[in-house]
């Protein structure tokens, strides 16, 4: 046991310090580009620096989306790993992300973030530190139930050194990664989300996201709209979410190079950029002038907002790298801002719009990530302002309701379920759709030809002593099935034993592919009365199953679930 936990320990240790220094250069080179390519004021000349900007703001999306797009265009798959490639990996005992696929999608992210795309840097954090946590544990080969846990540790880590919040990133990783709570993953977990937040904050001395002053709920009434926030929130999360699926099927129907579609998509970014250059990058300055109420006006908000939404939308759907939780912050944030504004207009009994823009900074991203938990601890530890988390969990209880029955658990579970790994049902369901019948086929059964007797048949069952014969042709496709009752009553009748097997064989109506799931399969013998089904590929018969032995296989999967959550070391 001992060594069990110095490995646990030592996994956390190492993930933690790791994805916690990663998660400093990252952020503070993405921050370093973006001022090298979109603030060169000081190194223009009076004369030229309009006609600059203008090209520039033009130029840089454009450029950096194209590079962005050739990028793309040589990874297998022509994809970009996103934060539900972890949550996938999570789920699968054993699997692994692979590490250089990894590197490049974080760095066209951080080329992304640095040209000024409208996406989110915390995604690609989150995945960075999967990558990696899930490259560490391969120092303990002989255990592999070290893998997920390790690549949950390099989530917790990089979520703890973005937000400053360690207990948040330690939820995060159990809330969104591993869906489960086992003792087992606590101390590791724990160790690298604390790791990474003191070299972040105590080490580097990095400022957190925002900081709020100690404001207070000045009417209890207020909770109302808080929980109005909560409802609205869900709805601006759910059109964010249907925007970036509508602009990903418009670039999949356009038939341009990918290049071409992300240059396109920096282009109008930066079109829009000279009216609104709050939608470039992340928006860390706006979302921070939202919060204080000393800069944006209700319209200005309600700009920022559509246009931030959309541009995230299409920056995301036309393929640059990056994540959705960032901008969700924004659109949050401006959203709750707007309703402080128009709440301010009823009086002066009215909070501060800083916990309405928290309030709806939570409700717009709880919905898109599934993290209820997670965007109340990440309010809470940044502002230590007890009535702030209060008011923040009342919008997040009401946006989770909403946003649940309006889209779903969250955006990545939704694209998750469209490439076939359905979470909604739990970790169950997922994991026993990984294993197919195929597995469980070993040929213990009764095979005979259509041209042979019946009394063959009836000899055949008595020596292997079952219950039903699987009638085949002479090149091994699946006639019918024969059971001892037929031919018994076949024999009562006065049927001759000399007559043909398969005239009288009768096919099953339940008939199972190799590739049939055992999840499938365990719904499909719902209703089936019977010794064995038969397995068939194109009409030949390849093998037969028993109800047992699919739902041994079941009940197997499962225990080795619960095991897995429930286990302490």
């Amino acid at each position: 046991m001992l060594r069990r936990l110095t490995l646990l320990t030592g996994l956390g240790l190492v993930v933690g310090t790791v994805v916690g220094l990663l998660a400093v250069l990252f952020v503070d080179t993405v921050l370093w580009l973006f001022r090298e390519l979109h603030e060169l004021d000081a190194f223009l000349s009076e004369p030229v620096q309009y006609r600059w900007a203008l090209a520039l703001t033009l130029a840089v999306p454009t450029v950096g989306g194209l590079l962005v797009g050739m990028v793309r265009n040589s990874l297998p798959g022509r994809q970009f790993d996103t934060l539900q490639d972890a949550i996938r990996t999570a789920q699968l005992p054993g699997a692994q992300m692979p590490l250089r696929h990894g590197i490049a999608s974080t760095l066209t992210a951080w080329l992304s973030l640095g040209a000024g795309a409208s996406v989110g840097q915390y995604g690609p954090l989150a995945h960075m530190g999967a990558y990696l946590g899930s490259w560490s544990s391969r120092i303990f080969p002989a255990d592999r139930s070290l893998q997920p846990i390790g690549l949950a540790c390099g989530v917790a880590a990089a979520i703890s050194a973005a937000f400053h919040a360690p207990i948040a990133g330690l939820i995060f990783s159990r809330e969104v990664i591993l869906r489960h709570y086992s003792l087992r993953a606590f101390a590791p977990i724990a160790v690298a989300s604390t790791v990474a937040y003191v070299i972040d904050h105590v080490v580097f001395g990095r400022e957190p996201l925002f900081q709020i002053e100690q404001h207070i709920v000045a009417s209890p009434y207020e909770y109302l709209v808080f929980i109005a926030i909560g409802i609205g929130g869900a709805l601006v999360a759910t059109a964010y979410m249907r925007a970036i699926e509508f602009a990903s099927r418009l670039a999949e129907r356009l038939r341009w190079p990918i290049p071409l579609k992300t240059a396109a998509a920096g282009l109008a970014l930066g079109i829009v950029a000279l009216q609104l250059p709050e939608v470039l990058g992340i928006g860390q300055g706006v979302l921070r002038h939202a919060m204080a109420g000393d800069l944006y006006s209700a319209s200005d908000l309600g700009m920022i907002l559509v246009a931030k939404l959309l541009m995230t939308a299409l920056c995301l759907g036309f393929g640059f790298a990056g994540g959705v939780f960032s901008p969700a912050l924004l659109i949050g944030t401006l959203f709750g801002a707007l309703v402080g504004a128009a709440a301010g207009l009823l009086g002066n009994e009215v909070s501060h719009v800083a916990i309405y823009a928290v309030c709806g900074l939570v409700a717009v991203t709880s919905p898109v990530i599934g993290a209820p938990l997670t965007t109340v601890l990440i309010v809470f530890e940044l502002t230590q302002n007890f009535d702030l988390a209060t008011a923040a969990l009342v919008s997040v209880a009401f946006a989770n309701l909403v946003g649940y029955r309006v889209y779903g658990r969250s955006l990545f579970d939704v694209q998750l379920q469209q490439r076939g790994f359905d979470l909604s049902q739990g970790r169950d369901k997922v994991l026993v759709q990984q294993h197919t019948v195929r597995e469980l086929l070993d040929g213990d059964y009764t095979e005979r030809l259509a041209s042979d007797s019946l009394g063959s048949v009836r000899d055949a069952l008595a020596k292997d002593g079952r219950g039903e014969a699987y009638i085949v042709d002479a090149s091994g496709n699946y006639v019918g099935t024969l059971t001892v009752q037929r031919l018994l009553k076949l024999v009562g009748e006065g049927m001759a034993l000399d007559r043909a097997a398969g005239e009288f064989a009768e096919p099953e109506s339940l008939q199972l592919h190799p590739d049939t799931t055992v999840w499938d399969a365990m719904h499909a013998i719902r209703n089936f009365v019977g010794e064995s089904i038969p397995v068939v590929v194109e009409g030949r018969l390849v093998g037969a199953l028993s109800e047992s032995a699919i739902i041994g296989a079941y009940l197997d999967i499962v225990q080795g679930v619960r095991r897995d959550e429930h286990a302490a070391v």
